[in-house]
């Protein structure tokens, strides 16, 4: 379960690196593109909570067995 948690976490580190890329890649031309992107990168650092909770939850549930 250790393993599944630092993979968890890993992802959660990708999430927020990938919301970044994804915000600087998607801008395009016009303000409904740049808001577009914006809102895009936003959904994908969004994730980031939800795999940290799964992680601290594996953590948890290793520790307790």
């Amino acid at each position: 379960m250790i393993v599944a948690a630092w993979i968890c976490f890993a992802l959660s580190l990708f999430s927020i690196i990938g919301s970044i890329i994804v915000w600087n890649i998607k801008k395009g031309e016009s303000l409904e593109q740049k808001a577009h992107a914006e809102r895009f990168g936003i959904f994908v650092g969004l994730w980031a909570p939800t795999f940290l909770g799964i992680a601290i939850y594996l953590i948890l549930v290793s520790q307790s067995s």
